[in-house]
C-alpha cells in the first residue's frame, strides 16, 4: 500500500468521485500536486491539493483558482476546476485542477549550471509576456522563481500563482512567510501594497541566475540579502557575447527603487528585440543503443508472437527466424517498424495493414499518416484514439496484437522518429482494447513518451513507469515485455 501524502491521501484514492490520484509529482511549501486521471473527461490532469496546516485556510487555493482563470495566456498554466471536498480519511480538501505540463523545473536545469544565453533570453522574454499579460488584467503573480517554471517543449511555463495577488492590494507579511529571499523585491519586506513591479525584479534575478548561474545576491537569509543590497550596488551579469542592451535590461530590473524598473511589456519587448544568432533548438541527446538492442528486439517481438498466437508470415528476403512448432519468419530489411493486423472498422472498410512493396503509401508506416514529430508538433495526444471509440467497435475487441519487428540494415537510412512514435501509441491502443494496459495508464505512458521526444531526453522515464505500472498491475506480462521492445525502436529513431 502506498504511503499517505497530503492530508493523509493516497494514490488511488477519488477526489469528488472524478478525479482519481496517480503518483505525487510536486510538492510546495503549501501544497501537493498529483498526477490526477480525470475519469470524466478521460484526460490526465494536475490536481493540487493544499498541505497540512494550511488544509484549513481554503481561500489561498481559491484564490489562486481564480487568479489565474483571469489568466488566458499559451505560456502560463491553465486551471480547469476548483472544489471542495471531503476525503476517504473524513478531512476536508480544497483543490485546484490544472492542465498537466509534462517538462523539466528550471531550477533542475539550473542545477546544472547557466543557460547558453539566447536561451536564457527567450525563456525570460517568454516570462515577460505572462507578466505582463497578468499586470494588465490586475494581477501581481508575486512568486517568480525557477522552481515555478516549467521547461516544455512548447517553451517556457509560468506556474504557481497561489501567493498571487490584485495590484493595490494591501501588503501583509507573507513575504517573508511563504517568498523566496533571493526573488522578493526589497520594496515587499516594507508590507507595500502589490505591484507589478514587484515581478519586474523577481524576473531580473531569474534572468541573472541562467545568464550566470547565481542569484545577483548569494546571501541566503533576509537579514544577508537586505544588508548586501545596502552595501552593493545591482550587480550586471558579464557573459561572453551576451548583448549590452541584455545585460543593461536585467540590471534595470534589478534596481532598488521600484519606480526605475522597466515594466514587463518593456522588458518583453527588449528581450524579443534582442539579437538571435547563437539560438536553436536543443539539440537532441541520442540515446545509447548497440547491436545487441536491436538482438533484444527481436527476441521480444517473437515472444510476444509466441504469448499472443499470432504470427505473420510475411515473406521478406533477409534472415527468417522461426519457432520450432510454427514457422514464423522474421524478416531483417531496411526499416525498424512495428506492424499492425488489418481488421474491420466499424464502418465495415479494413483499416491499414501491412503493405507490400507495391503499396502506393510508404510502406515503412503501417499506422497511417499523422502530424509530424518534433519540437513544434503534438506527439500522441490522447485523442489519437480515444478509448471510448475502441470499447465501441467489436472487431476490436476480438482482434488480438500482433508484432513484427525488423533490424535496421547498416546501408539502409534509419527510421524516422515520428512513425516510431505512434506505432507506439498504436501498440498503446491496442493493448487498451485487448486489455492488456489500464487505459489511464496508456494516457499517461502517451503523454510522457511525447515530452522526453520532443524534450530530446532519454527514455528512462518511459521504462521507469512501465515498470511501476506493471508492478501495479495495471500492464500485463507479455504487454510490458511488447511496450519495451517499441521503446528500443524509438531509441533507434532518436539515435539518428
Amino acid at each position: 500500500m502506498s504511503r499517505p501524502e497530503s492530508g493523509g491521501l493516497r494514490a488511488g484514492d477519488v477526489l469528488a468521485r472524478r478525479y482519481l490520484l496517480m503518483e505525487p509529482i510536486g510538492r510546495g511549501g503549501m501544497s501537493v500536486i498529483w498526477r490526477t486521471f480525470d475519469q470524466s473527461l478521460q484526460r490526465m490532469v494536475a490536481v493540487k491539493i493544499l498541505d497540512g496546516d494550511f488544509g484549513a485556510d481554503r481561500e489561498l487555493i481559491r484564490r489562486e483558482a481564480r487568479a489565474t482563470a483571469r489568466l488566458i495566456h499559451p505560456d502560463a498554466i491553465e486551471v480547469y476546476d476548483y472544489g471542495e471536498t471531503v476525503t476517504a480519511q473524513g478531512r476536508l480538501a480544497a483543490y485546484v485542477v490544472m492542465r498537466l505540463l509534462e517538462g523539466r523545473p528550471l531550477s533542475d536545469r539550473l542545477a546544472e549550471g547557466p543557460l547558453p544565453w539566447a536561451e536564457a533570453v527567450t525563456v525570460a522574454g517568454k516570462l515577460a509576456t505572462v507578466l505582463a499579460a497578468a499586470h494588465e488584467r490586475g494581477i501581481v503573480h508575486r512568486d517568480v522563481t525557477a522552481e515555478n517554471v516549467m521547461l516544455t517543449a512548447d517553451g517556457a511555463k509560468l506556474l504557481d500563482f497561489g501567493i498571487a495577488a490584485f495590484i493595490g492590494e494591501e501588503g501583509d507579511d507573507r513575504a517573508s512567510e511563504y517568498g523566496t529571499p533571493p526573488y522578493v523585491a526589497p520594496e515587499r519586506l516594507t508590507g507595500t501594497a502589490a505591484d507589478p513591479a514587484g515581478d519586474v525584479y523577481a524576473l531580473g534575478v531569474l534572468l541573472f541566475e541562467m545568464l550566470t548561474g547565481g542569484t545577483p545576491y548569494p546571501e541566503r537569509t533576509w537579514e544577508e540579502i537586505e544588508q548586501a543590497r545596502r552595501d552593493r550596488p545591482p550587480p550586471e551579469p558579464h557573459v561572453p557575447g551576451l548583448p549590452p542592451e541584455v545585460a543593461a535590461l536585467c540590471r534595470r530590473c534589478l534596481s532598488h527603487e521600484p519606480r526605475l524598473r522597466p515594466d514587463a511589456r518593456q522588458v518583453a519587448a527588449i528581450l524579443t528585440a534582442a539579437p538571435t544568432a547563437g539560438r536553436s533548438s536543443p539539440p537532441r541527446r541520442a540515446a545509447a543503443v548497440t547491436v545487441a538492442a536491436v538482438a533484444v528486439l527481436t527476441a521480444g517481438a517473437l515472444t510476444w508472437a509466441q504469448l499472443t498466437g499470432v504470427f505473420d508470415p510475411r515473406p521478406g528476403t533477409g534472415l527468417a527466424i522461426g519457432t520450432p512448432s510454427v514457422p514464423v519468419p522474421v524478416t531483417v530489411e531496411p526499416s525498424v517498424s512495428t506492424l499492425v493486423t488489418a481488421e474491420p472498422s466499424p464502418s465495415g472498410a479494413r483499416s491499414p495493414g501491412p503493405r507490400t512493396d507495391a503499396d502506393p503509401a510508404d510502406p515503412a508506416d503501417p499506422v497511417g499518416p499523422t502530424d509530424p514529430v518534433g519540437p513544434t508538433a503534438s506527439v500522441g495526444e490522447p485523442d489519437d484514439e480515444p478509448a471510448d471509440e475502441v470499447a465501441d467497435s467489436p472487431a476490436k475487441k476480438t482482434a488480438t496484437p500482433m508484432l513484427m519487428v525488423e533490424a535496421t540494415h547498416p546501408s539502409s537510412p534509419a527510421l524516422a522518429l515520428g512513425p516510431s512514435v505512434r506505432r507506439f501509441n498504436a501498440l498503446l491502443a491496442r493493448g487498451e482494447n485487448t486489455g492488456a494496459i489500464r487505459p489511464d495508464v496508456a494516457l499517461d505512458l502517451r503523454q510522457v513518451l511525447s515530452n522526453s521526444v520532443c524534450c530530446g531526453r532519454d527514455l528512462s522515464q518511459v521504462r521507469g513507469k512501465i515498470a511501476d505500472r506493471h508492478r501495479e498491475g495495471a500492464i500485463t506480462d507479455a504487454f510490458r515485455e511488447a511496450l519495451n521492445d517499441q521503446l528500443v525502436v524509438v531509441a533507434l529513431a532518436m539515435a539518428r
